[in-house]
């Protein structure tokens, strides 16, 4: 890719981040993880890749305002008519949008090309280990969400079984199991050397919160006739 294509895509890139959970910063560390996932590789499209990672996150504003849409599908659209309006060649366009479009851990389509399956996985360590942790708490906050619901009894949840959303119930329903739906060798190993850090955080932060409730609560009733 050339100097002068690259700073169209990510100015382009630039004008569209807002969301502090996914930055620029995000969008530069996903780039990074998905070119060392790439070196393992063979016959990776770098043009398509450099692309597809630098506007992958663009449809996040249209997610926002509209929670109705899919992230990934508004931004696939988006990144390709705005290929296509800088005169980029259908065919290249067409693929950066297949990699978008199949990037959310969420989303019903599959990664299919090589291009993609890096893309999914260089996004999806950026959502573990200790790092995950932090950007899950920012953008829980930024929509504000809870960091933990109370059962029936007024015991504190560990998310396991929560239908309303909150930090535990993220990290149950999505963080913990992301670690084995990875599609590279790569990425699988960059996220096993991270998810101590993220188990850790969870169990501290479960246990820290249950003992101020437990010991609380007694000491509470004590006082109150």
């Amino acid at each position: 890719m050339d100097k002068k294509t690259y700073d169209l895509l990510e100015k382009y890139m630039l004008e569209c981040m807002n969301d502090s959970a996914h930055d620029k910063e995000h969008i530069y560390r996903v780039l990074y993880v998905a070119l060392d996932i790439a070196g393992y590789e063979t016959d990776v499209d770098y043009d398509v890749l450099i692309s597809a990672c630098l506007l992958h996150d663009i449809g996040r504003k249209e997610q926002f305002e509209n929670p109705q849409l899919c992230h990934a599908i508004a931004g696939s659209e988006k990144a390709y008519k705005f290929l296509i309006a800088e005169g980029m060649d259908a065919e290249y366009a067409e693929k950066v949008k297949a990699c978008i479009r199949a990037h959310r851990f969420r989303s019903e389509s599959q990664p299919e090309s090589i291009e993609a399956k890096i893309l999914f996985d260089a996004d999806k360590v950026d959502i573990i280990g200790a790092l995950g942790i932090a950007r899950t708490l920012l953008y829980n906050g930024h929509i504000s969400e809870p960091l933990y619901s109370l059962t029936p009894d007024g015991r504190v949840s560990d998310g396991t079984a929560d239908d309303s959303p909150s930090f535990f119930q993220e990290y149950k329903y999505k963080l913990e199991s992301l670690y084995n739906k990875f599609y590279t060798k790569r990425g699988s190993e960059i996220a096993a050397e991270r998810q101590a850090a993220a188990i850790d955080f969870y169990n501290n932060m479960l246990r820290e919160v249950r003992a101020s409730y437990e010991i609380g609560q007694d000491l509470l009733f004590m006082h109150i006739d």
